[in-house]
């Protein structure tokens, strides 16, 4: 692969200046290298899909000081988006906005071509059905302009089996937020069978330019990281209710209040580690690893039958105790930011800028 060109300094949407930056990309064996902006200095972000995940990605990107397009098909699409910009934009101040930032800096267009026909970076967001995203990012690569990276917000499909049906599908990528994107770090990046390593290496550094937490994957894994073990819990929970072992509320203080607040700081595995002591890991996996064969959890989903699935809903109405969903994302997102600040991870996002 070439080495990256490098020109005449620049401001990026992000209040600093660095040398501009261009990648060569191949779009296919037959055509001619075409050249990629650097992560640093993409200014104009296309969201396709706007709902919940689509419009958090778009406060996000407003919020970093992007010039953002978005389109949806649905008829009220641009209120709606607006109006959940409007929502996160107090939480987003309180964070920090970048230099630029405004949600004046947002178009809703009346085609998915418009929406990317000047786009330096593509956010899907679509719902999770397997031959919509097939056919949309087939769509996307046809419309978007050449060697642009095209990410999937995907929760679970493979990339693989994605861009089964899109002419270049080499510089399709996914990019797994975590709800809201506008506020929570993470974000998982990995190719697909057919995706080229160099589009799967910019998208993580983008989003990393972008003020996210980059988990780029070696390879592709169904759920990718974080869900597969956000699902192990949540089929362990809606076990737990079934039997009539737990309530709802019992099952998230149970979290909330125990090792939820660790999880915060540190992951599990170094949060077992601490638990053995001087010994670490090693002492915790002598101590405890016999209970591995204790019947502790059921890692098989249970039938999600009309009793459990009314359950789960009543307790959640019940923990609401009647707040709304609006004060309840508020209580949330005061939350979040609290954690965020306490554990120095602003500082670490302002480092990134």
């Amino acid at each position: 692969m070439n080495t990256p060109e490098t020109t005449s300094p620049e401001t990026t949407p992000h209040g600093t200046t660095t040398p501009v930056t261009t990648s060569p990309v191949t779009t296919s064996p037959e055509s001619a290298p075409l050249e990629r902006t650097s992560p640093e200095h993409v200014r104009r972000v296309a969201c396709v899909g706007a709902g919940v995940i689509g419009g958090g990605w778009v406060a996000h990107f407003l919020a970093r000081g992007y010039d953002v397009t978005a389109w949806d098909p649905a008829p009220d699409a641009g209120r709606k988006l607006r109006r959940l910009v409007d929502a996160a934009w107090p939480t987003l101040t309180s964070l920090g906005l970048a230099e630029g930032a405004s949600t004046d800096r947002l178009a809703v267009t009346d085609t998915l071509e418009q929406a990317v026909a000047e786009a330096e970076f593509v956010q899907e967001s679509a719902p999770e059905k397997l031959d919509l995203k097939r056919d949309l990012l087939a769509r996307l690569d046809a419309a978007t302009p050449p060697g642009v990276v095209i990410a999937s917000s995907t929760s679970g499909y493979p990339m693989t089996d994605m861009q089964t049906t899109a002419a270049d599908p080499s510089r399709l990528v996914v990019g797994h937020p975590f709800n809201p994107p506008y506020l929570i770090p993470l974000v998982e990046v990995v190719g697909g069978e057919r995706t080229d390593a160099a589009a799967v290496a910019w998208a993580s550094r983008f989003y990393e330019v972008a003020g996210k937490s980059v988990i780029t994957m070696d390879g592709e894994v169904p759920g990718f990281i974080a869900n597969r073990l956000q699902e192990a819990l949540w089929r362990e929970a809606l076990h737990m209710v079934a039997s009539g072992e737990a309530t709802v509320r019992d099952i998230d203080r149970s979290i909330t209040e125990g090792p939820g607040l660790r999880w915060a700081v540190m992951g599990p595995m170094l949060t077992f580690a601490l638990a053995g002591g001087e010994g670490g890991m090693a002492h915790m996996l002598d101590h405890f690893g016999p209970s591995l064969k204790s019947p502790w959890t059921r890692l098989e989903a249970p039938e999600l039958d009309k009793a459990l699935y009314d359950a789960v809903v009543a307790g959640c109405d019940e923990a609401a105790d009647g707040r709304s969903l609006a004060d309840l994302v508020a209580v949330r997102d005061r939350g979040v930011v609290d954690v965020l600040r306490a554990t120095g991870r602003l500082d670490r996002q302002e480092g990134s800028r």
